[in-house]
């Protein structure tokens, strides 16, 4: 008893919980409440206009019989010109929730990715760390539209199916009771029938997404790697591994086509006994005398107004499913709080001097996993020019990348100014600090467009200041549009080292008071390396500089190395204090630093 108690409220629950879901859902509807009454009161008068029509023939049919030709004929013109002026009002019906019905589910999905989109923007590398993007699309793509969907068609389509159905049984009933049930036991068998068959494609279209999301994640890792792909010759291994996935793709389609035949097919041959069966019992019924011809045609005509609700309702459970599941997963992603905000208390910060110091901090990128910093204690002064070396795991781009709270710390705290930085406000941390990476990050578009997002609000002029002191109005100029040059996805058309002196020249742009270089040159050439160095040394003149390097010749003037190593600061001092120590540092350079 006490079980069956707990599974009632459990199930109450879920309930509650289904409907506060849904309350929040109709929500969106809020701000266009005009467009959605307007679409309801369309879709019910343009189902009513269906229903009238086969009862003004059958008015025809029945008024005319006994006529003379010349009333008959001023009759059938009046009555033909008000269906032709139903038909108009129909038409404008259907215009109206086909388009603006349409918009107003477009509008809402709109806003919908609005919200989820910054919500984005709010989370932190600690999210994204285990995160795939696809999934990540997916949820801004097609769980959206599957709730737009729902949110446009569902209202109206249970309106449109409850009225067409129920307005024709109870006008057959009227007609002749004996055979609107008859059409009536029919419609239930097929909703069953459709129900049924409804079940297994929507199992079966599940699986074919999976298949075709496996064929894209195919296509999109071959295609990225095609330079590897053509560098080793493997092109006809991944035609292999594609076709194998074809194939699997085509398997699920063909029991996807199996259930999609018998559901149609099924639904067509209902559709056909209906008329077969009204045809033959109103045969003998007219035979007997008690059923007119007009009766008859009246029914014939209203079978599509039985049928096409069952369709829509059979439809709508499909509908609701994805758009429910799509906007479970939609909260689901909004419910994931920011753990990198702004505090109640944070402080602004116009422009920083660039004291940097590290109190005491640890830090993990998961509670219960070992601390990739421990207990780190660092003081670098306005201007101050550091470098951070060690071997790779050391922490050397985690430490860096707490200054602008990419990550938070699990202990202690970081300072700028004397501040620390959980109270300053996120915006004014990140605008005083410019990082120039490794793995430079362009932005489909032109050059001028991707140096600009240094300083959004910067001149043409100004941005190319910022590409000559970073050593790339040179190689610009010599593009065929110059600034206007479209470099590709993530700068495909340029080089390493002109990709690298566009990143630079973001950061000039930026004129940040801190600086954080992380491996900027390690992939560099020779000669490209000397270009963009040249431009680094430039850049970090007068600025608070962080450079994690793996090449000696980045470091190797630095004033302050500092030697990190999986217990912290192991070493720190210039090049020629710490070789002559002979510790982590000696080594690390006769390893090949």
């Amino acid at each position: 008893m006490e079980m069956l108690k707990v599974i009632l409220s459990e199930k109450t629950g879920e309930k509650k919980m289904k409907m506060h879901k849904l309350k929040k859902l109709a929500k969106y509807y809020k701000p266009y409440y005009g467009l959605f009454f307007a679409d309801l009161f369309f879709a019910v008068l343009g189902a009513g206009v269906t229903l009238v029509i086969p009862l003004l023939v059958r008015h025809i049919i029945n008024t005319v019989t006994g006529m003379a030709i010349p009333d008959a004929r001023e009759m059938i013109f009046k009555v033909g010109a008000g269906m032709v002026l139903l038909v108009l009002v129909e038409l404008g019906c259907r215009y109206f929730i086909t388009y603006y019905g349409h918009m107003m589910g477009a509008y809402i999905e709109h806003d919908m990715r609005n919200e989820i989109f910054g919500h984005y923007q709010k989370l932190s590398f600690a999210f994204y760390d285990n995160q795939k993007v696809g999934h990540l699309l997916s949820r801004i793509t097609n769980d959206l539209f599957d709730i737009s969907e729902l949110l446009h068609h569902g209202p109206e389509d249970i309106f449109i199916s409850v009225i067409k159905l129920t307005g024709a049984l109870v006008i057959l009933c009227q007609v002749n009771r004996q055979m609107a049930l008859l059409c009536l036991g029919i419609v239930i068998i097929m909703l069953v029938y459709a129900l049924i068959f409804n079940r297994k494609m929507k199992s079966a279209f599940k699986e074919n997404r999976a298949r075709i999301a496996d064929i894209n994640s195919q296509i999109e890792d071959s295609l990225a790697g095609i330079r590897v792909v053509k560098s080793f010759g493997n092109e006809k291994k991944e035609m292999d591994k594609f076709e194998k996935g074809n194939e699997r793709f085509v398997s699920s389609k063909r029991i996807t086509y199996r259930y999609m035949a018998g559901y149609h097919s099924g639904m067509e041959a209902f559709t056909l006994l209906i008329t077969v069966a009204s045809l033959l019992v109103g045969a003998m019924l007219m035979a007997d005398g008690s059923l007119e011809a007009a009766d008859l045609v009246t029914f014939l005509l209203y079978i599509n107004n039985f049928t096409e609700p069952v369709t829509k309702l059979v439809n709508f459970t499909e509908q609701f499913q994805n758009g429910y599941s799509g906007y479970e997963r939609f909260l689901e992603m909004m419910s994931i709080a920011p753990d990198i905000e702004d505090s109640p208390d944070a402080l602004p910060l116009a422009k920083a001097r660039g004291e940097v110091r590290f109190e005491n901090v640890s830090f993990s990128y998961e509670s219960g996993q070992e601390e990739v910093l421990s207990h780190v204690n660092l003081e670098v002064k306005p201007g101050e020019y550091v470098a951070l070396v060690g071997s790779s795991g050391a922490g050397k781009t985690t430490l860096c990348s707490l200054i602008p709270r990419f990550y938070d710390v699990s202990e202690g705290a970081v300072y700028l100014d004397g501040i620390d930085i959980r109270r300053i406000r996120l915006a004014d941390l990140r605008r005083n600090i410019g990082i120039v990476q490794q793995d430079v990050y362009l932005f489909a578009g032109t050059i001028m467009e991707n140096i600009r997002y240094g300083r959004p609000d910067a001149s043409d002029e100004e941005v190319i200041q910022a590409a000559r002191a970073a050593n790339a109005h040179e190689f610009i100029m010599d593009m065929p549009l110059h600034y206007d040059t479209d470099i590709g996805q993530r700068g495909v058309k340029l080089s390493g080292g002109q990709k690298q002196r566009l990143s630079i020249a973001r950061a000039f742009l930026k004129n940040p008071p801190i600086l954080i270089f992380d491996e900027a040159t390690s992939a560099l050439d020779n000669e490209s390396e000397r270009v963009v160095q040249e431009s680094l040394e430039k850049l970090a003149r007068d600025r608070t500089t962080f450079v994690i390097a793996h090449r000696l010749s980045t470091i190797r003037n630095a004033r302050r190395i500092l030697v990190l190593t999986e217990e912290g600061i192991a070493e720190e001092g210039t090049h020629k204090d710490l070789l002559a120590k002979g510790g982590v540092y000696a080594r690390l350079c006769e390893a090949g630093l």
